[in-house]
């Protein structure tokens, strides 16, 4: 026998009035039925795999779900993601936003991110908590932090200690490379022979490379090149210019930062670039735009830029060849002001 419609109506609507005098959604508890929402463990998980294929550094994307498995998921790692308000995120937040501002800044961000996935793929309905949550943060202090940097004054007598102390090491021919041209350390670890040309005094680095996303080419100082002679001799022509223990391998940033350990230095390799831009600052004319350049910074002013149609590398060339012998002049001797280009 068929079930009368009528009661069938009378039976549905009396399950829904008794659910909302229960104090439930019918309708949530429908949408939940149809379509299974994840825990923000799993979103997270989600958006993980499928961000973290168009980023190049492994690293930032270990940390990146490191973090939230350390901060976030102890509070809602298991709560439906669709449950979690400006109240559970606050949670999150608020045991890290002062000790440690830097990591709850990224925390914040990612959390967010995984809240945008879930709105865009209907597992949210509502506004991304993290628009309003900074209402309930105190303000963080405003520190800033630099790369601690050599003197450029005390540049000589360093390079004449690097010298001495580890002569012909691939460690230290490479840290004496980076400091004659300014670059950036994953720059001058995975350089390659096939970057270099001796007879021009050139290194051009790929626009993969750069930070800019910008071919960028560098002018060789003498001293510069005879640093990479001397690599040369221990090295493979078709490899990096500076290579690992293991063939075919860069040698690592440890290495870089193990010399400096074992000098008793406290100041770090990407501070050498501070140095060069502080001695080009004081001790030279060179226009500011050149010394920019030299550090391959982007020119903000996007009116300037779109005008500046070249990289003024013979100007950069003075200023590169400058530093060279700067760095080659011990502290006992006299300090020239060296100066054109600009």
């Amino acid at each position: 026998m068929r079930p009368d419609p009528r009661n069938f109506v009378g039976y549905f609507v009396g399950c829904v009035c008794k659910r909302r005098r229960e104090g439930g959604d019918p309708l949530a508890d429908r949408r939940k039925s149809v379509k299974s929402v994840p825990t923000f463990r799993e979103a997270a998980t989600i958006v993980h795999a499928e961000y973290s294929k168009t980023w190049r550094n492994k690293k930032h994307a270990a940390q990146w779900i490191r973090t939230l498995e350390t901060f976030a998921y102890p509070h809602v790692g298991n709560v439906p993601i669709d449950e979690i308000g400006t109240a559970e995120t606050l949670a999150v937040l608020s045991p890290i936003w002062l000790k440690r501002p830097e990591t709850a800044r990224r925390v914040r961000q990612r959390i967010g991110t995984v809240f945008d996935w879930a709105k865009a793929y209907g597992h949210r309905t509502d506004e991304n908590p993290i628009r309003s949550v900074s209402k309930g943060l105190p303000q963080q202090p405003r520190t800033e932090r630099h790369h601690a940097a050599l003197p450029y004054a005390e540049l000589p007598d360093f390079l004449v200690e690097l010298r001495d102390c580890n002569s012909g090491s691939s460690a230290a021919l490479a840290l004496e490379f980076l400091i004659l041209t300014a670059t950036r350390t994953n720059e001058v670890l995975r350089a390659t022979w096939k970057e270099i040309d001796i007879n021009e005094g050139l290194w051009t680095i790929s626009e993969e490379r750069m930070k800019a996303k910008r071919e960028f080419r560098v002018p060789l100082s003498m001293r510069a090149i005879e640093v990479l002679h001397e690599a040369s001799k221990s090295t493979d022509a078709n490899g990096y210019v500076f290579s690992g223990r293991r063939d075919r391998e860069p040698l690592s940033q440890m290495a870089l930062l193990m010399l400096l350990k074992r000098m008793n230095k406290s100041f770090t390799t990407h501070g050498f670039r501070s140095t060069f831009r502080d001695w080009a600052a004081e001790r030279t004319n060179f226009s500011r735009e050149i010394c920019e350049s030299a550090l391959a910074h982007v020119v903000k002013d996007k009116t300037a830029a779109a005008y500046l149609r070249t990289d003024q590398f013979a100007k950069r060339r003075k200023l590169m060849d400058a530093g060279a012998t700067f760095a080659q002049t011990t502290s006992k001797a006299k300090v020239l002001k060296l100066g054109g280009g600009g």
